[in-house]
């Protein structure tokens, strides 16, 4: 086991649960339905790939190669930036702030890297000498 990526999976996990909540108690009530959305994008996809970064965690013994910690972290940096920022998106409409295009290309940056962490997985998986 990866037990790195298995205590970080167990952080974000926890804080997908507190942003999940929070999306849904509070955040109603001073942004947008429409950001809301978005912030709800974020959880959805950060609780994906916790469980994504928790069986990295789990197969890191099976499948002992570059590829399953390529995996690992390509998944944790998705996560970054995809997730975050989509937060910051969120948070800036909440402030009334109006986005930077920086923070929008980070998005899509965040998305190429959680497709690379399942295609990391898979090498990794199909590269393993372990039975």
């Amino acid at each position: 086991m990866h037990k790195s990526f298995l205590s970080i999976a167990a952080v974000l996990g926890a804080l997908s649960v507190a942003l999940g909540a929070f999306a849904a108690h509070r955040l109603k009530e001073i942004v947008s339905p429409d950001a809301v959305a978005i912030f709800e994008t974020g959880v959805r996809y950060q609780f994906y790939h916790v469980f994504a970064l928790l069986f990295v965690g789990l197969v890191s013994d099976r499948a002992s190669n570059r590829w399953v910690v390529w995996a690992g972290n390509c998944f944790i940096m998705g996560i970054v930036f995809f997730c975050g920022s989509l937060y910051t998106l969120t948070a800036l409409k909440a402030a009334d702030i109006s986005p930077m295009k920086l923070i929008g290309i980070a998005t899509p940056v965040g998305g190429v890297f959680f497709i690379a962490g399942w295609v990391f997985l898979w090498l990794a998986l199909i590269t393993s000498d372990k039975k």
